[in-house]
């Protein structure tokens, strides 16, 4: 039986992948490592720290020593650590975006990021841009922080944060072809648009994710 390991930097995507692996990897094994530290930690100090890294570098190797055949991030924020972690892997380590930031190159030319915390805008958008160079596409990408939602969702005000997030979301529609949640937890606000099927198509990390591994190790 294959192993993936999983590795959070929030213990609220430990059901949401828990439900996707069920159903696109249901012969995989999986190990979840969880430290919701690493962010706040990286909020704290505005940037990705080498210690942070360390850190995240420590994790990844743990997941390989657990006996992982293959590892996933699940966090935009610590994507420059998973990146730098796995040139120091003997497995396959893969960042959560990086299916998605294919994926929207491979769906237009102007695309579209949006995240609440400055921290995991700027990684996702990075990425992207490279995944564009790496394809040898040229894009326009358009990056938006929706001020003030995170620091509402993360005081209890889950409806501040849905409708500025959503309130963006339907903004940036209207200037690109693609969009790109940087955050898994604002997924939950497209489910909710009563007129989603409207807008351009908006993509969320964690189930692209999945589904890429799931080609990778069937």
């Amino acid at each position: 039986m294959k192993t993936l390991g999983l590795i959070h930097t929030s213990a609220t995507l430990v059901p949401v992948f828990q439900q996707l692996c069920a159903k696109h990897l249901p012969g995989v094994q999986i190990v979840n490592i969880v430290d919701d530290s690493l962010v706040r930690n990286i909020i704290q100090r505005s940037e990705l720290t080498p210690d942070i890294a360390r850190r995240v570098g420590h994790y990844v190797s743990s997941a390989e020593d657990a006996g992982a055949d293959s590892i996933l991030v699940t966090c935009s924020s610590i994507g420059a650590a998973v990146e730098a972690a796995a040139a120091q892997t003997n497995v396959p380590v893969l960042r959560v975006d990086q299916p998605m930031a294919d994926q929207a190159v491979q769906m237009g030319q102007h695309i579209g990021v949006i995240a609440t915390l400055a921290t995991t805008l700027e990684p996702t958008s990075d990425l992207v841009r490279r995944r564009a160079a790496l394809a040898g596409k040229a894009i326009e990408l358009t990056a938006v922080l929706c001020e003030g939602a995170f620091d509402a969702l993360m005081s209890g005000d889950a409806a501040t944060h849905d409708a500025t997030v959503a309130a963006a979301l339907k903004e940036l529609s209207q200037q690109v072809d693609v969009i790109l949640l940087a955050q898994a937890s604002m997924a939950r606000v497209v489910d909710s648009l009563a007129d989603a099927d409207k807008l351009v198509p908006i993509l969320a990390s964690p189930g692209i994710a999945i589904g890429h591994l799931a080609s990778q190790m069937g």
